[in-house]
């Protein structure tokens, strides 16, 4: 995901696209440990995108205070 898509979301939107990813990042890191993933770069990819959203999320916060 985009940085230019993550910042088009609105905060609500985002918080529960940031839930989503998080469960599947959790899902897929244990599925993992039980037997390899093809292609393990997927979830540092999942991981990353994660990261970006609470970025701009934490942003914004810091921005209306």
């Amino acid at each position: 995901m985009k940085n230019k898509d993550i910042s088009a979301l609105s905060d609500q939107e985002l918080i529960e696209k940031i839930k989503e990813e998080k469960a599947g990042l959790n899902k897929m890191t244990l599925n993992h440990a039980i037997s390899p993933v093809e292609k393990p770069s997927v979830i540092r990819i999942n991981r990353r995108n994660v990261a970006r959203m609470l970025t701009v999320l934490n942003q914004r916060n810091k921005a209306s205070k």
